[in-house]
């Protein structure tokens, strides 16, 4: 791990066939190494990646603050760097991109190759936030624009929404009314659900605590298309949007049955 002022790569295990563990390497504010698979040996880079698929000099990454930067030096393929602690959230680094600012602190940089892929990790330092003590500013206070109890059981039936992008960003699917009473129902407080009860709920997010645009609904009132399903699709935009629902909130669900 890691401590607040030190980047670190963990490069990948020693190149061809070396064996050993992977190795680490600490890099301090405004420090720039490059990457690829490079001359016979890889010792005019910092990052050896030995695969014939990838260029000699591939790229580079720069410590910065608390980020870092990555620049693709590659004509042809994008970069993904793959958010370690995100449940699948990622970005992408196009071909020639130059300086493109990473905010993960723990992050897996992968690089298509012949055999596969070839990847290495990186420990940004940790972020810095705004501690608990209040402001001494006069006037009335701040009022929170999205004030959500989650204790309460409309904020599990909005969990219950979005947990088929919380677990994967890119599935683009949201659970039905009945599919989410029948999620929730394991649980003691929801063990009487109804659809009815699903669909209150659903409206109170929306309209009371989210306060969405009720024009921006149209069509027929079927479950799970037209209008309902509008409306869902809008709500589980807005809380994972704005973070108000998060990875660590799935704990909230009950466990779901293996495979």
């Amino acid at each position: 791990m890691p401590d607040a002022t030190d980047p670190q790569d963990q490069l990948p295990s020693p190149p061809r066939g070396g064996g050993g563990k992977p190795r680490l390497l600490h890099l301090g504010p405004g420090d720039i190494v490059s990457f690829g698979r490079g001359q016979p040996g890889g010792t005019d880079v910092a990052i050896p990646l030995d695969d014939p698929g990838i260029s000699r000099h591939a790229g580079q990454l720069e410590a910065a603050g608390d980020y870092w930067r990555l620049s693709n030096f590659s004509r042809s393929v994008s970069y993904v760097v793959e958010n370690l602690e995100g449940a699948g959230e990622y970005l992408t680094v196009a071909p020639g991109r130059l300086g493109a600012p990473v905010p993960f602190e723990f992050s897996r940089v992968v690089l298509p190759a012949l055999a596969g892929t070839a990847s290495f990790k990186v420990f940004a330092p940790q972020h810095a936030y705004l501690g608990d003590r209040p402001s001494d500013g006069l006037g009335e206070q701040t009022v929170h624009p999205f004030a959500l109890d989650p204790t309460a059981k409309y904020f599990l039936v909005l969990v219950a929404l979005c947990e088929p992008r919380l677990r994967d960003p890119s599935d683009s699917t949201l659970p039905g009314v009945g599919e989410i009473v029948e999620r929730l129902r394991p649980l003691d407080s929801c063990r009487d659900l109804t659809r009815s009860a699903v669909n209150y709920h659903i409206d109170y997010l929306s309209f009371t605590k989210l306060r969405l645009d009720p024009g921006e609904e149209a069509g027929t009132t079927a479950d799970g298309g037209g209008r309902t399903g509008a409306k869902r699709a809008r709500l589980a935009s807005v809380a994972l949007r704005f973070g108000l629902v998060r990875e660590e909130h799935l704990a909230l669900l009950p466990r779901r049955p293996r495979t």
